[in-house]
C-alpha cells in the first residue's frame, strides 16, 4: 500500500525534533455542491530541527515515532 504524501505549512516548531504541520484540503460537498475546506494538524518528525514556522513542507507517512508522530518530513517545497 502506498504511503500518504501531504503538503502543508509549519505552524509550530517548539518541540525538539518535532514540528506541527497544518494541512488544508478543499473538496466539493457531495450533496450541497459547495466547496468545503478541511484543516488538520499533524505532528511530524524533523530529525535536524531544520524547519521553522511558515515553511511549506511535504510530509510522508512512516513508522510511529511516538503516540502522536506518524509522519516524517520529505522536503521543503517552494
Amino acid at each position: 500500500m502506498p504511503k500518504k504524501i501531504l503538503k502543508g505549512k509549519v505552524i509550530s516548531d517548539k518541540n525538539k525534533k518535532t514540528i506541527v504541520v497544518l494541512v488544508e484540503r478543499k473538496f466539493q460537498h457531495p450533496f450541497l455542491k459547495k466547496i468545503v475546506t478541511n484543516k488538520k494538524k499533524y505532528h511530524v518528525h524533523d530529525e535536524k530541527n531544520k524547519f521553522k514556522i511558515g515553511d511549506t513542507v511535504h510530509i510522508e507517512e512512516s513508522k510511529p515515532y511516538s503516540k502522536n508522530k506518524k509522519f516524517k518530513v520529505l522536503e521543503e517545497s517552494k
